[in-house]
């Protein structure tokens, strides 16, 4: 797949951590944060579909591509720091979400004024007293970070959020390792485009399941947020990311919702990756406008 052309820039963040960012197209400004297992680059055609009428700021997060790595002291302030220096240095006042870049879109909107918009797809929040689920997928991930198994760490989470097509869940682990290894070895020869390898990916998945732990127990501090919001979701995605969106739903009241027919977590991802992006840059287009 080829990019659109874009530039680049970097800013600092409050802690003096690098933000990296892909920029492209004219009009108002609208950041697009990516969430968990990805970078700037899985977004690259929904900002092309954006980029007429858009001036689109697609950002590395922390840990991936051309932004800085996470410090220990890390929390999701961290990531609402970096989206402020964005809209600060953009003059931007829209955001769009994704996964657990929609967590983060939330709790900025709930602090930044700049924020006027903000659209936000499948938070994975953790609803309906399973919230223990990320804390003990969080420990198993750590420990096999720690052995130096990083596919096996990589499956962890991908089971964790219940992503990857249904005959993931019918493999077995020793074979989904042995998958994983082989993909990981492929890109360690032949690149992976612009897209942020695997086993670079591996170590941010620890700061997201963090997040996510951090967060989802705070949905109703939400209900102070006063930035006009859609919810997106898509009909094929996992049953937690519905009940995470009705749940906000409830506490977000004021918000407008929209599930997309037949598409599924990835749907804003570059069509490579299985995301449609045109469906859903079409609903942005009309929300931002």
């Amino acid at each position: 797949m080829g990019s659109p052309p874009y530039t680049t820039a970097l800013v600092p963040s409050k802690d003096g951590t690098t933000i990296g960012y892909r920029q492209l197209g004219r009009g108002p400004g609208v950041v697009v944060l990516h969430g968990a297992a990805s970078s700037a680059h899985n977004h690259m055609q929904l900002a092309e579909a954006l980029s007429d009428a858009f001036t689109v700021y697609v950002p590395d997060r922390r840990g991936r591509g051309l932004s800085g790595r996470h410090s220990e002291d890390y929390s999701i302030q961290k990531d609402v720091e970096d989206v402020d220096a964005l809209l600060t240095t953009t003059g931007a006042h829209n955001v769009f979400g994704v996964s657990s870049g929609g967590i983060i879109c939330l709790q900025a909107a709930l602090t930044l004024p700049a924020i006027h918009k903000a659209a936000i797809y499948e938070p994975p929040f953790f609803v309906n007293n399973d919230s223990a689920t990320p804390l003990a997928v969080l420990a198993r991930y750590d420990k096999e970070m720690a052995q130096g198994k990083v596919a096996a760490a990589l499956i962890t989470g991908m089971k964790g959020a219940q992503m990857g097509p249904p005959i993931f869940n019918l493999m077995p682990r020793w074979l989904l390792e042995r998958l994983v290894t082989m993909a990981m070895k492929s890109e360690d020869k032949k690149g992976s485009g612009g897209y942020v390898p695997m086993r670079a990916i591996a170590p941010t998945l620890h700061y997201d399941f963090r997040l996510v732990v951090e967060m989802s127990e705070k949905l109703a501090s939400f209900k102070a947020i006063r930035t006009e919001l859609l919810l997106l979701g898509g009909s094929k995605s996992p049953a937690f990311l519905k009940a995470a969106l009705d749940a906000l739903e409830r506490v977000l009241s004021q918000a407008k919702r929209i599930e997309f027919s037949g598409l599924n977590h990835a749907a804003s991802w570059n069509n490579d990756r299985g995301g449609n992006p045109e469906p859903v840059a079409g609903e942005l287009r009309r929300f931002f406008a």
